[in-house]
């Protein structure tokens, strides 16, 4: 058996409703999923039906820090073209207050230009986002772990702030933890260690991950940091037989061959052991990328079949 929490990621922007939604993260946390995580876009990916839109990202975890009571909440990833820092800051905090201190923030640059476009969101070229993604992050943590009562301040190339009162902070403490993710080989790593809970990489296969790993590892090493915790997320699709993996894989347009391969796709056997090949590169959680968000029997066979071996 290895030692892994399994969390449920969703991507609601291909069209998920907020009650949809909800559903989805009562039923994980009824069922023993460490937490509920979705998506932070604003546009479709690829052709099809967006059904009423995309949710807000924040709004939506606001809404279910009320709803549930034991089950994590996050982003993987809230860019940092969407809202300016300090507000963002507030956002997150409050949200860790509803929820009773469950909340993680998961932030990255950016990179879908279409939805910036659609909504009126101004997107700078890749350095200029790297430039306001660490100056977001030495904002957002610089305010919540500033000491009630002192200002923060800040000036820096994209953003300044002066006598600041910091305020509200979250529940926990010293702030929640931030999830920095993605493959890039320089700039990634150097922020994930130096202000990253947590690094992530998604949908990359073990050879991939064992590298960008080692990067990270390098990298904390660099900056004095003896560990960081280590994640991957992965399209998931279980079923009992053949025939039922293809019924799903079919459902989400998926080539399950394809999913074989470069996901966690199988039967919960197969699962579990692709599951205890991440476990040997470090990984700690599995965010599982559910796109049925209709299918609840997907939840209840995954937490019956893999969860326990997990």
């Amino acid at each position: 058996m290895v030692s892994m929490k399994l969390r449920i990621f969703t991507e609601p922007q291909q069209g998920a409703t907020y009650d949809e939604l909800l559903a989805v993260a009562q039923t994980a946390e009824r069922l023993g999923f460490d937490a509920f995580f979705r998506s932070d876009h604003y546009v479709r990916f690829g052709s099809g039906d967006p059904g009423a839109g995309s949710t807000d990202a924040w709004t939506t975890l606001a809404g279910l820090a009320r709803e549930t009571s034991t089950i994590r909440l996050g982003t993987l990833v809230t860019p940092v073209t969407f809202r300016l820092p300090g507000p963002l800051a507030i956002s997150v905090a409050q949200v860790d207050q509803m929820s009773g201190g469950r909340v993680e923030l998961g932030l990255g640059t950016g990179w879908l230009d279409v939805e910036h476009t659609a909504y009126g969101i101004p997107f700078p070229p890749i350095g200029e986002r790297f430039g306001r993604f660490e100056e977001q992050l030495e904002i957002i943590t610089g305010l919540w772990t500033t000491p009630v009562g002192k200002t923060f301040s800040f000036e820096g190339a994209h953003y300044r702030l002066a006598d600041s009162p910091a305020l509200p902070k979250p529940v926990q403490s010293p702030k929640p933890p931030i999830i920095i993710g993605g493959a890039g080989a320089k700039r990634t790593p150097r922020l994930a260690a130096r202000f990253a809970d947590e690094y992530n990489l998604p949908f990359h296969p073990l050879d991939d991950t064992a590298i960008a790993f080692d990067r990270v590892r390098q990298a904390c090493e660099a900056e004095g940091r003896e560990s960081i915790r280590f994640s991957v997320a992965q399209t998931v699709c279980v079923g009992t037989d053949d025939a039922e993996i293809a019924r799903r894989a079919e459902a989400t347009g998926h080539d399950l061959a394809v999913l074989r391969a470069s996901g966690l796709a199988g039967t919960p056997a197969e699962v579990v052991e692709k599951i205890g090949e991440f476990a040997k590169l470090g990984v700690e959680r599995i965010y599982l990328q559910v796109l049925d968000l209709s299918d609840l029997d997907h939840l209840e066979l995954i937490a019956a079949e893999v969860l326990p071996h997990v």
